[in-house]
């Protein structure tokens, strides 16, 4: 079993970046305003990416920088400019898919460390040696493996080269992400960035000489044929660690800021308890089900990968939401919060802290700013007194099920 395996998250804007860093992450991956294959997400400028690293490197945490869109001629330039200053703030790696972006790093970067992403698909050893070769210090390895093809992998490969995998996250159902659906029906292109997502759709069968009839597809009792399941991991740590996976990938920069601080917490406190020789805690699997998510399965890894898919429909299960932020709090509890959604005097609530379990409490007395007594807090981003059962940091989070 690996000595130690790092937790890697999502972080789609600062906001995410920053519960990533206070949930426990230990290395972070990001995005700035082109090359990186989450265009919808809120991303980084190139200033602010140059912040983001930073304080990424002030809280001990890595800072790898996406780079892998499949380019077309006219990125080039722009491209070896970003590259040139990806290493200038001291960024800790690039995510790279094409192999004429791993040429140009290693011209104008050369001393920027090169991860290859799993859009490269990589699935075998030989792919993984080349790469090393070519001056790759990680793979990110093809989602579509098992824990044994990893293991074969992980044996046949240089030790310095890591080795890194998707526990968590939602699923693609093109081999590693490699997808022309969205370009066919929505004119945008999956390979940089902009998919639209078209396997969340619900489809129908029309044939040729009746146009306009609609024939729903009933398979296994749907019409969601392309609908994947959600990847979830946690309850198998340690396997991923028998097989050599030194990064655990956590899936989700256009997710939510509350998703980051949440799936981050879980696979951090899970990974702890089984370095400690210990199970992994109920409380920390059932965290995973208090985010929105689809039906969850275990992807490849079992080489079960067949009983992904959900045909009855695309909608997420969302059992909670947060309720207020945490702005500061005394050492006995008294706390200033922001609002998130309404909360009311007698809700039972949870608090979500990165120290600790869950706390299960009943709302009490709530103050305005001014102090005056106030049953419900109904406007939005409001900030408002109350009593937490705890002291919890900074943006500790309160929520509440629904």
């Amino acid at each position: 079993m690996a000595a130690r395996a790092e937790i890697l998250s999502p972080a789609g804007d600062m906001e995410k970046l920053n519960m990533a860093l206070l949930f426990g992450a230990d290395a972070v991956y990001m995005g700035g305003k082109s090359f990186g294959m989450r265009a919808a997400a809120g991303n980084f400028t190139d200033e602010e990416l140059k912040e983001a690293v930073k304080l990424c490197h002030q809280k001990g945490v890595k800072a790898y920088i996406t780079c892998n869109i499949i380019p077309g001629e006219d990125d080039l330039s722009k491209l070896a400019r970003f590259l040139e200053y990806l290493q200038e703030i001291g960024a800790d790696a690039v995510i790279i898919t094409d192999l004429g972006v791993l040429s140009l790093a290693k011209r104008h970067a050369p001393r920027l460390p090169i991860h290859i992403s799993t859009q490269a698909g990589v699935m075998n050893s030989e792919t993984a040696n080349m790469l090393y070769d070519l001056g790759a210090s990680r793979v990110i390895l093809a989602r579509e493996l098992t824990l044994d093809s990893i293991a074969s992998i992980r044996a046949k490969t240089p030790k310095d080269l890591e080795i890194e995998t998707f526990v968590h996250g939602s699923m693609c159902v093109s081999i590693s992400g490699r997808c022309l659906l969205s370009n066919y029906l929505a004119g945008r292109d999956a390979n940089r960035g902009e998919c639209a997502q078209p396997c969340r759709w619900k489809y129908y069968l029309m044939e040729e000489k009746r146009p306009g009839e609609y024939f729903e597809i009933f398979e296994d009792g749907g019409t969601y044929i392309l609908n994947s399941k959600d990847l979830c991991m946690i309850e198998h740590i340690p396997e991923l660690l028998s097989a050599g996976v030194s990064s655990f990938k956590i899936e989700g920069r256009m997710k939510s800021s509350y998703y980051t601080a949440v799936i981050t917490n879980a696979y951090k406190k899970a990974l702890n308890a089984v370095l400690a020789g210990e199970k992994v805690p109920s409380v920390w699997i059932e965290e995973v089900y208090k985010v929105s998510h689809r039906d969850y399965y275990t992807g490849f890894y079992f080489g079960d990968g067949g009983k992904g898919q959900y045909y009855e429909d695309s909608r997420y299960i969302r059992d909670w939401e947060v309720a207020a932020l945490v702005e500061s709090c005394e050492p006995d509890g008294s706390a200033v919060l922001s609002q998130r959604n309404k909360v009311s005097k007698g809700d039972t609530l949870e608090l979500l802290t990165p120290d600790a379990e869950p706390v299960r409490f009943t709302m009490g007395d709530i103050e305005d700013m001014e102090g005056n007594p106030i049953g419900s807090t109904p406007h939005p981003m409001m900030l408002y007194r109350a009593k937490l059962p705890c002291f919890a940091a900074p943006n500790s989070i309160l929520r509440k099920e629904n």
